[in-house]
């Protein structure tokens, strides 16, 4: 999987289907029951521009027990896809949560989905709130103005 992944780049746009064919060649030598063939199968549409095609793989692979780093993986892209096809709400539901999972370098892509996620349902402010709380700490300077800034964004006004 990890060399089929890392010359994904090299398959032009009309070339789509010969890659997620490859895929699904690398999938087939999985055990049935293995989270990771839908995980590897709806990582494979929603990369050649499917994410109605990658729902479903997505919640299987969720369903089958995908869990850990994978497991977090598919939560955010899941909920981008959710959010593709117009199911923002169901992409909040499910990335919320992973606000107070432990935390990994995965952190800021949960925020950054969430926040997208956010704004297509016109709750711009709370995304932006994400964005910037998960940008102050990468700031060379202005790390706590950006915090408090990025709170403020959320906290009722008194």
């Amino acid at each position: 999987m990890t060399a089929a992944w890392a010359v994904f780049d090299a398959y032009p746009e009309e070339r789509a289907h010969e890659f997620r064919a490859l895929i699904d060649t690398l999938v087939a030598e999985l055990p049935d029951d293995s989270p990771l063939g839908p995980f590897e199968q709806a990582c494979a549409w929603d990369s050649t521009g499917h994410s109605d095609k990658a729902v479903p793989l997505y919640r299987e692979a969720l369903a089958r027990g995908l869990d850990g780093y994978k497991g977090r993986r598919a939560k955010i892209q899941l909920s981008s896809s959710l959010r593709n096809t117009g199911r923002a709400a169901e992409g909040v539901k499910l990335l919320t949560p992973e606000l107070d999972a432990p935390s990994d370098e995965l952190d800021d892509a949960v925020r950054a989905c969430l926040a997208l996620c956010l704004s297509s349902l016109g709750r711009d402010r709370e995304g932006l709130s994400l964005v910037l709380g998960a940008l102050a700490p990468h700031l060379p300077r202005y790390q706590r103005s950006m915090a408090n800034y990025a709170r403020a964004l959320v906290e009722p006004r008194v």
